[in-house]
């Protein structure tokens, strides 16, 4: 019941009605489970050495995983074993190796797993992709971001133990619209890491510069920040055109677009919407149709291998190659959902946004 939980997750079950509801709770503070529990009408709350229990008395049938990196695998485990769906938070996990286990611990239990990549419901971004992938930017030549942000001191982003820093918080999401825009995978990346001596980053890196480099010599390169102004924005740029979203990753925000080809400029704007009931209502119907996820396990799996590498290339100062299977689908405008934003950020119980 952390920030995302609260602020955005436990409020988007009221636009997902069609096929979803909020059956139970679980924290480890009575005062969270007792507040939010009345606010939402649940009755079933359960802290942490209750889950089990919970997880094999049949009242739910899935959970949202949203708790620190380094737990991500454990609770998708103990929850496939209990035959439960999982649709869990973004990065998968902090190695790949656990992700690994997240999918073979699925796979046998015979449930969906399904990484909350938000976007890949999100229209603006998945028009960007679509533009890209139709040539109308001509061939695609290079992909840039920028993404940052200032994280409050003592926030578990800052904690290396628990799989924190910026590549993994939000590098991950450049990671991904890279993949996702330009349509392949990378065979080499870069990456460098600096540090001021602001206190808040004893831990992690505070800024991370990286490069991706694809087979065909296409090039996608991204920083990532934790001590700068906010900044949210990727570009992509073919030999005809590009296309720049401005926002490019926010959810309480409305996102932009800018289309310029040759001399002629577009600009879109979409209103703020309901990512994350999105992202509920296309995860129940994969439980209730019985279809794979996009985002499924696997392209979890791929994000995380990238961060690793590029945590090599920071310690050698080289290139380091990667092999990533080609995914069987990527997101498209089929996947877009509009749902009506929340009105207000609800009133946080015991727990504060990661930025200041």
């Amino acid at each position: 019941m952390g920030h995302i939980a609260q602020a955005a997750v436990l409020p988007a079950f009221g636009h997902a009605r069609r096929n979803s509801v909020l059956s139970a709770l679980v924290s480890g503070s009575p005062k969270k489970l007792r507040i939010l529990g009345k606010r939402y009408g649940v009755s079933r709350l359960c802290g942490y050495d209750q889950a089990d229990e919970l997880f094999a008395s049949g009242e739910v049938d899935a959970v949202y995983i949203a708790l620190p990196n380094d737990q991500h695998k454990e609770w998708t485990v103990r929850a496939a074993r209990a035959g439960l769906h999982v649709l869990c938070e973004k990065p998968m996990a902090v190695t790949a190796r656990d992700c690994e286990q997240m999918i073979r611990a699925t796979d046998a239990a015979g449930v969906k797993l399904m990484i909350a990549y938000r976007l890949h419901f999100e229209p603006t971004n998945l028009r960007a992709a679509e533009l890209a992938r139709t040539r109308k930017l001509g061939s695609l030549r290079y992909f840039s971001s920028d993404f940052s942000m200032q994280v409050r001191p003592g926030n578990v982003r800052l904690k290396r133990a628990k799989g924190g820093g910026p590549l993994y918080d939000i590098g991950v999401y450049c990671i991904n619209a890279a993949r996702y825009t330009l349509s392949e995978e990378p065979v080499q990346v870069w990456a460098s890491a600096t540090n001021s001596r602001d206190p808040r980053f004893r831990e992690v890196d505070e800024t991370v510069t990286a490069v991706m480099r694809f087979k065909d010599e296409r090039i996608a390169s991204f920083t990532c920040s934790f001590g700068a102004a906010d900044r949210s924005t990727f570009t992509v740029v073919g030999t005809r055109g590009r296309i720049t979203l401005d926002p490019a990753y926010e959810y309480a925000q409305g996102l932009s677009s800018k289309l310029v080809i040759g001399e002629r400029e577009q600009s879109k704007q979409t209103g703020k919407l309901d990512q994350f009931a999105a992202e509920l209502l296309y995860f129940s119907d994969c439980i209730l149709r019985d279809r794979e996820p996009e985002p499924s396990g696997a392209e979890g799996l791929a994000d995380v291998r990238i961060v690793e590498a590029m945590q090599k290339s920071i310690s050698s100062g080289r290139w380091v190659s990667v092999s990533i299977p080609e995914p069987k689908h990527r997101p498209t405008l089929k996947q877009a959902a509009a749902r009506p934003p929340v009105p207000r950020e609800p009133a946080l119980v015991d727990v504060e946004s990661s930025s200041q």
